[in-house]
């Protein structure tokens, strides 16, 4: 089945996101990126993709958009740059250990025994717990206030990705620039100030951010 320019262009843009962000983007995301009037022509196109068989779409889930093979009798997802979305049908039990800081380095809190069971196809690579954003200053990357984010423990990362690092016993979630003079954490945000870590403070990246979910009624 033929796809017209903007339903390609959708497809590319729901790539991209996942690719970039960890998660695909949800239908007003769509129509704002294509330049439509409203939701219902997202949802149009987003049918028809689907018809054709190039998504699927589960049930229920704002973010639910799964790029598959067109005209397969199992859904296969297209290997993207960077990124790998496993298996819609998989579950996670992920603890919620505390609070990270968006703004400024803040204590990590009390872990707790809060539970939160998602679908692993929602993250990339697969996360070991979540942490709860608090302040703006990664709302560039699409991370606020009050965002759960899914961190797969690793202490080693990559220039330009997002991480969250220790520093003296405070924790933050920011982009790692690594470069001659040293290592900065970057706000994605102009209201906030770059963290250069100094050689005489205690620094760790705690873990590598691998997507979000967000609480409903934000």
């Amino acid at each position: 089945m033929n796809i017209s320019d903007n339903q390609q262009a959708i497809l590319t843009f729901i790539a991209q996101c996942i690719d970039e962000q960890g998660v695909p983007p949800s239908q007003t995301e769509i129509a704002n990126a294509l330049g439509f009037r409203g939701v219902r022509a997202a949802q149009y196109h987003l049918d028809i993709l689907e018809q054709a068989g190039y998504i699927r779409r589960l049930p229920g889930q704002a973010r639910g958009i799964r790029l598959c093979h067109p005209q397969s009798d199992e859904d296969v997802e297209i290997p993207l740059p960077r990124t790998r979305v496993e298996s819609a049908g998989d579950a996670l039990r992920l603890p919620v250990l505390g609070r990270v800081a968006a703004g400024l380095p803040i204590g990590a809190d009390i872990p707790s025994d809060d539970f939160v069971l998602l679908d692993r196809a929602f993250f990339s690579p697969s996360p070991d717990y979540l942490l709860k954003v608090k302040g703006d200053s990664m709302r560039d990357d699409g991370i606020f206030d009050g965002d759960l984010v899914g961190i797969h423990r690793t202490q080693q990362a990559l220039s330009d990705q997002i991480v969250v690092a220790r520093i003296d016993d405070e924790i933050t979630i920011k982009r790692l620039k690594i470069g001659k003079h040293g290592i900065r954490l970057l706000p994605r945000n102009p209201d906030f100030q770059p963290i250069d870590v100094r050689p005489d403070q205690d620094f760790a990246i705690e873990g590598l951010y691998c997507g979000l979910i967000r609480p409903s009624g934000k």
